[in-house]
């Protein structure tokens, strides 16, 4: 085993270096394939449940009228994550674009959108408005407000209970951290965040980014009060098989507002044609479970690595998980990008690009981005990414087998011992 992996690059410092960890391990990897057989056996039980058949696979072209495959699956999104209803979708181009159909769909001129977790993910900036830019929700009158979380992580609720009045129609919760250095929130705290905004506003809608963290628990935020939850198939629901599209699901008036802003008024669910990629969509789902659970297994292990020598991370390498991302604080543009170099190098594809900073699309620092994907930017895939701004954290995750996890942790190290940036 050590050959092989020299043979990749991996020196047998490194390696050995590696090795204690994952003996220590063997514990919390037996949870994790524990949840991950219990959410196996939920994806199944739906499928069983919504007839699931080979005529499902078929798809279909231009409008896409009776697309069983499309509609079957969207029931099983469905009864899967324990919503009214689900929009299933290869037109849906990404996490951030279902989240703004999610938003522009379910907010009206003069409503206030407010977040209760501080600072949205960057990409969505440009969607609310903070940072101007054209379509965005401020353009169409619709307020903003952000509440701040404590300095250990935690809601505000004093402070949310002050900003909620009388124009606030919906609460955005992001449960993973994003490009942000906190705590990513339990379905239980969620819960418990519903259930105070519910009493203090019972007719406001909650919204849920679930992005990195389905099938990380066993429970989903819509049985905890969630009205609608929103993520990307390229993540974790996709199993690394889902070639594009994203998903809406939770009560059924949530869901049909966003079916008539991706397609037209009086059309919503009826168009739009799956493309041949149906298959992919229910294998990918089929498979997300276990795939997940590799994805745990890569970012406890980087946890305990990093934590190891002297770097904050976020979750550290004992907390309870609840999504794939593993944050680790680096201190310094160079180590970010040797993070990142060793993340690329361990790739099954393009392993012989070198990744670079540059102005991505959304974005207001330069990121780096390593990701040696079968799927372009899919993120359930080993890769990592950061935004070149101190402190200089960057965010792993993905992962379709444990193995390919270790390598990929393994190499980063190695990147860093090389240009010695640690000490081993």
């Amino acid at each position: 085993m050590k050959g092989i992996y020299q043979e990749l690059g991996i020196s047998e410092k490194v390696f050995e270096y590696g090795q204690q960890f994952e003996e220590k391990l063997k514990g919390r990897f037996a949870a994790i394939d524990s949840t991950a057989e219990y959410n196996q056996l939920k994806v199944i039980k739906a499928m069983q449940e919504c007839r699931v058949s080979a005529e499902c696979f078929m798809g279909s072209t231009g409008y896409g009228y009776n697309d069983l495959g499309r509609d079957t699956l969207e029931d099983v999104y469905a009864k899967c994550f324990h919503g009214e209803a689900a929009l299933v979708r290869p037109q849906i181009t990404c996490g951030t674009h279902a989240l703004t159909l999610a938003l522009m769909s379910n907010l009206r001129p003069g409503d206030e959108l407010l977040s209760p977790a501080g600072k949205p993910y960057d990409t969505l900036e440009e969607v609310i408005g903070i940072r101007p830019s054209k379509g965005s929700l401020a353009e169409y009158g619709v307020t903003y407000q952000q509440v701040n979380l404590l300095s250990d992580g935690t809601f505000d609720y004093e402070a949310i209970k002050k900003a909620i009045h009388g124009k606030t129609k919906l609460v955005a919760i992001q449960r993973s951290k994003g490009y942000q250095t906190r705590p990513t929130f339990s379905v239980k705290q969620i819960g418990e965040l519903i259930a105070f905004v519910k009493k203090c506003k019972p007719d406001v809608i909650c919204m849920v980014d679930n992005c990195y963290g389905e099938f990380v628990e066993e429970k989903e935020p819509l049985e905890v009060g969630a009205d609608m939850i929103v993520g990307s198939l390229i993540k974790n629901p996709g199993g690394g098989l889902a070639p594009v599209g994203g998903y809406i699901a939770g009560k059924k008036e949530c869901v049909e507002h966003a079916a008539y802003r991706l397609t037209s008024p009086g059309l919503g669910k009826e168009v739009g044609a799956s493309l041949g990629v149906t298959q992919s969509f229910y294998q990918g789902l089929f498979l997300a479970p276990t795939v997940v659970a590799s994805a745990l297994k890569s970012a406890i292990f980087a946890a305990n690595i990093y934590e190891s020598l002297g770097f904050p991370v976020i979750p550290n390498g004992m907390e309870s998980r609840h999504d794939i991302i593993q944050a680790v604080t680096l201190n310094s543009p160079e180590a970010l990008v040797a993070f990142c170099k060793g993340i690329q190098a361990a790739a099954p594809v393009d392993s012989h690009v070198t990744p670079e900073p540059w102005a991505m699309p959304g974005y207001d620092d330069e990121v780096i981005m390593a990701a040696g994907a079968f799927i372009q930017g899919a993120s359930i895939e080993l890769s990592a990414d950061g935004p070149l701004r101190p402190p200089y954290a960057v965010y792993f995750q993905g992962g379709l087998t444990w193995h390919h996890g270790k390598l990929g942790i393994l190499m980063s190290l190695q990147k860093l011992y090389e240009a010695r940036l640690v000490q081993l």
